[in-house]
C-alpha cells in the first residue's frame, strides 16, 4: 500500500451501477471513469480512464448473477487500480457470494467463501466492505482488515415507522436468531422462531414448529438474504396457522433468482417484503409489495470515514 494523495476514487463494475451512483452522489463526487466490456471471445477487458496512482480507491461491486462474471470482472478492475499504482484499494461488496459455503458441511465440498477472499487479496484488494455477511467467520477468511456493515437498523427503523400493532419479530431457523434478537431488541418487541429442517441442496425446506408465541400478532420475518424465497414461504404459511395477524419479511439482500420475487410476493400470506438495494432488482422482479430501501447513505459515510481513518463501527454503537 502507498501514501495515499486526494480525494476518494468510486469506481464501479456492472454489477450495479445504480447503488455506486447514488453512494457518490452521497459523497459528492462523480463515479470512477473506467471502461469494462468484454471481447468478443468472452474475455474481460478494464481499462481506468483517470489517473489513480497515489489515490484511495473503492471499487464497488456486489458478486450478484451472473456471479462468477461479477467476481472475474472485480478482480481485474483491482488488479488494474494495483498495477497503476493507486494508494490503497477496498473492494465494497455490498452482497458477498459464496458466504454459504463458509465450512464443510459434507464431504469432500470446497469453503468457496475463503477461495474468494483469498482471489480478492491477491487482485490487490488492501481492505473489504461488505454488508451483512451470511455467517460472521467469513470476516476470518480474510487477512486484510474487514467492515461489515448492517442494513439491520435501517430495515427496524422502517417497521418502527409503520406503529405496527403488537409486532413480534420471527428468525425463520436457528442461524439467524441473533439478528432477529438484535431486531427485536431495537423495536422493542418479543422474539419467536421457526424450526425448519433442510431437505437437500435445493433449497427446500420443512417447517416443525413455531418456537414463541405468534397469535394475533404481526409478524416480521427477518433474515440477512433471500433467494428463493423457499424458507420465507414456508414460514410464513406456519406462522399464519399459529395464528399470526399480518407476516411482513425483511432481509438486508433480495436476491430472488427467476421468478423468486413474484413467487413469494404473489403469497396471500405476506403482507410486505422489506429489502435493501445491496442487490439490484430490475423493473421484471419488480412488484408493489416489494419495498426497497436505499444502503448507498451507509456505505458512502463508511467510504468517507476509512479515507479519512476514522471509526466505521461508530456507526453501530452498542
Amino acid at each position: 500500500m502507498h501514501p495515499i494523495n486526494g480525494g476518494p476514487v468510486v469506481l464501479s463494475g456492472t454489477a450495479h451501477v445504480g447503488l455506486s451512483e447514488k453512494i457518490c452522489q452521497y459523497l459528492g463526487i462523480a463515479v470512477g471513469k473506467a471502461e469494462v466490456f468484454k471481447f468478443s471471445n468472452d474475455n474481460t477487458f478494464v481499462r481506468i480512464l483517470e489517473n489513480v496512482r497515489a489515490r484511495d480507491v473503492f471499487v464497488v461491486q456486489p458478486t450478484v448473477e451472473p456471479v462468477n462474471d461479477h467476481i472475474m470482472e472485480m478482480l481485474i478492475m483491482i488488479d488494474a487500480a494495483h498495477r497503476a499504482s493507486a494508494g490503497r484499494i477496498t473492494a465494497v461488496v455490498p452482497y458477498y457470494s459464496y458466504a454459504r459455503t463458509d465450512k464443510k458441511d459434507q464431504p469432500r465440498v470446497p469453503i468457496t467463501g475463503r477461495l474468494i477472499a483469498d482471489l480478492l487479496e491477491t487482485a490487490g484488494a488492501d481492505r473489504f466492505l461488505t454488508v451483512d455477511l451470511h455467517a460472521g467467520q467469513v470476516q476470518g477468511f480474510f487477512r486484510v482488515p474487514v467492515d461489515e456493515l448492517t442494513a439491520m437498523p435501517m430495515l427496524s427503523k422502517y417497521f418502527v415507522e409503520k406503529e405496527l400493532d403488537a409486532p413480534v419479530v420471527v428468525s425463520p431457523d436457528f442461524g439467524s436468531s441473533k439478528r432477529a434478537r438484535d431486531f427485536a431488541h431495537i423495536m422493542d418487541a418479543p422474539v419467536a422462531m421457526v424450526e425448519k429442517r433442510r431437505t437437500g441442496n435445493d433449497d427446500s425446506v420443512e417447517i416443525h414448529n413455531v418456537i414463541g408465541d405468534v397469535n394475533g400478532r404481526n409478524a416480521i420475518l427477518i433474515d440477512d438474504e433471500i433467494a428463493t424465497g423457499g424458507t420465507m414461504m414456508a414460514a410464513a404459511t406456519g406462522l399464519r396457522q399459529n395464528g399470526a395477524r399480518e407476516v411482513y419479511v425483511a432481509a438486508a439482500h433480495g436476491v430472488f433468482p427467476d421468478n423468486a420475487a413474484h413467487n413469494l410476493a404473489e403469497m396471500q400470506e405476506i403482507s410486505e417484503i422489506v429489502i435493501a438495494d445491496t442487490v439490484p432488482l430490475p423493473p421484471h422482479k419488480q412488484h408493489e409489495k416489494i419495498k426497497v430501501l436505499s444502503i448507498a447513505p451507509l456505505i458512502g459515510e463508511a467510504i468517507d470515514r476509512i479515507h479519512k481513518g476514522r471509526s466505521v463501527g461508530a456507526l453501530f454503537p452498542n
